[in-house]
């Protein structure tokens, strides 16, 4: 139901100041979209109403969901920036005007998209909340492309979808946001595919939950018993588009993935993780190979959870995710979690200095289709952490090799990498990084890069350093 106390009901902590702020947004909204109409058929009040659920739902503080509430009011309904601000005050008015300005270019394939993502990720950098209102504009207009009647435009938003906002999603750690857009544009990219996943999904997640249900009500009196209080149980199925990616590693054979329902444990402090993890362990065998500490070592975008598999002791396998609750919100809204609005644009924090490395990278790239290219190698291809021997992290996209490790770490050591240590044994220069491997390079002054490095490299950054020596060189 459209009704304005549905939105201020899941803000954080309204004060009275807020609440009025999303009535007042909520109100002119409605009232200057009256009449409008979307393709769908519904009053195009509709989608910006959504918009500004979804913001609060992530968590965003009133002066956002309300900027989300007004963010077509430029485009659409031809208010002025000078009337918004008076109504609403400078800084609302600075959010919808940065969303507008991004609503200019449409997408018509990845080549004449590029001054657009130029736009955004300046805009990113200069208030990263204009992002979260596109993702959160782009959420609920991927969530209606059914209404479309053309089929060309239901694939053209479908593309961009998967291709920029579910992945930056992903950057911002924003994990549900993530999943939804995906499986929401899955049956416009790839529709046999879809079909072909629903399919292999419906068999195998029932004789999953069967399993499941069987280890929760175990774990449960355990827990009882070892006095463990305040202790949540739930499952998650795997994501559709997620679980196509996992499949078309694994030949399509759904046998070979665990994951497709996992049992999640949400605990109440850190050492309670590890105590979980020790008793699941005491009364099931785990798999090997497969305990994962994301909580020492996180994932790239934040993400922190202990993962395990177990068997269940009746030829069934089952993944469990346990985690406290603060993780668990990080892990469905990633950065947005743990935000201070004190400060007029949010100030940026570490883990959004990507981005900056990003606008400043994107200057010294003209070709369009390199910048494209790129981008996705970059910036949006599942991360790595690498370790220097002294402990100090380095994120790298995943297949890197030692010598994007050397390049990211100084490009003098990369000129003159001549072997490298991982883990301790010696390999070879091409060799593809793990996830947590410790790496040392080792330089000898005389070397220098030779042509077969650029096949090793993965990075932009390798690869136009590579590059430049080899021209130097000749």
């Amino acid at each position: 139901m459209q009704d304005v106390k549905s939105i201020i009901s899941i803000l954080k902590s309204p004060s009275e100041k807020d609440k009025e702020l999303v009535k007042s947004a909520y109100e002119f909204a409605e009232k200057v979209h009256k009449g409008e109409k979307r393709f769908t058929g519904e009053p195009y009040f509709t989608h910006v109403f959504e918009t500004g659920k979804h913001l609060a739902a992530f968590g965003m503080d009133a002066k956002t969901t309300s900027a989300g509430l007004l963010h077509d009011t430029i485009e659409n309904a031809g208010i002025s920036g000078e009337e918004l601000e008076k109504r609403f005050g400078e800084e609302i008015r600075f959010l919808v005007e940065g969303v507008t300005k991004l609503g200019t270019l449409k997408y018509r394939g990845l080549e004449r998209h590029v001054e657009s993502l130029r736009k955004l990720f300046v805009a990113t950098a200069q208030d990263f909340r204009v992002l979260i209102i596109k993702l959160a504009d782009r959420l609920h207009n991927a969530g209606t492309l059914h209404g479309h009647t053309r089929p060309d435009k239901q694939r053209r938003i479908a593309l961009e979808t998967l291709e920029i906002y579910a992945p930056l999603a992903n950057r911002l750690g924003m994990g549900k946001l993530k999943g939804d857009l995906e499986d929401y544009v899955f049956p416009y990219v790839h529709p046999e595919a879809c079909q072909e996943v629903k399919e292999l999904l419906k068999q195998k997640s029932k004789i999953n939950k069967k399993y499941l249900e069987k280890i929760r009500r175990s774990l449960q009196k355990e827990l009882a018993k070892q006095g463990m209080q305040n202790i949540k149980t739930d499952y998650r199925v795997k994501h559709l588009y997620s679980l196509y990616k996992k499949l078309l590693k694994r030949d399509m054979d759904i046998d070979k993935i665990h994951d497709i329902v996992a049992l999640r444990i949400i605990v109440s402090t850190l050492g309670d993780c590890y105590r979980v993890l020790g008793i699941i362990h005491g009364m099931w065998t785990p798999l090997p190979g497969r305990i994962k500490d994301y909580i020492a070592v996180p994932k790239p975008n934040g993400y922190r959870s202990l993962h395990t598999t177990i068997f269940t002791g009746d030829g069934g396998i089952v993944e469990v995710q346990i985690r406290t609750e603060e993780m668990h919100n990080e892990a469905e809204y990633g950065i947005v979690s743990h935000l201070s609005y004190k400060d007029k644009g949010v100030k940026q924090t570490d883990k959004l200095r990507w981005i900056q490395q990003l606008i400043e990278w994107q200057k010294s790239v003209s070709e369009t289709g390199e910048f494209l290219e790129n981008l996705k190698m970059d910036f949006f291809e599942d991360r790595i952490f690498i370790f220097t021997p002294e402990g100090d992290v380095i994120d790298l996209p995943e297949q890197s090799s030692p010598i994007d490790f050397a390049y990211a770490i100084h490009s003098d050591i990369g000129d003159h990498a001549a072997g490298a240590k991982v883990n301790g044994k010696f390999v070879a220069l091409g060799t593809k990084l793990q996830n947590g491997d410790i790496v040392e390079i080792q330089t000898k002054k005389s070397n220098r890069p030779v042509s077969k490095w650029s096949d090793y490299a993965k990075t932009t950054l390798a690869k136009r350093r590579i590059r430049s020596a080899l021209q130097k060189e000749q």
